[in-house]
């Protein structure tokens, strides 16, 4: 999914998503472990995702500081 579609999001929904998402890489890391994964790329896609996902969980949380200190 794409940061933008990411950011139209709210706070609940990237939660969520971010848990699916680690249950998706855990379980293809087993599967990998076990050479049961076919498409290897799916570990990297599903690293980005999350680094997405926490990078706009962040922004967020950092905009919101900011503007409380002003």
């Amino acid at each position: 999914m794409k940061a933008k579609q990411l950011r139209e999001r709210t706070d609940s929904e990237l939660s969520e998503l971010l848990i699916e998402t680690k249950n998706k890489l855990f379980e293809a890391r087993i599967k990998n472990a076990t050479h049961q994964l076919t498409n290897s790329s799916t570990l990297l896609k599903n690293r980005r995702e999350i680094a997405r996902i926490n990078t706009i969980i962040n922004q967020r949380k950092n905009s919101s500081n900011s503007e409380g200190k002003e």
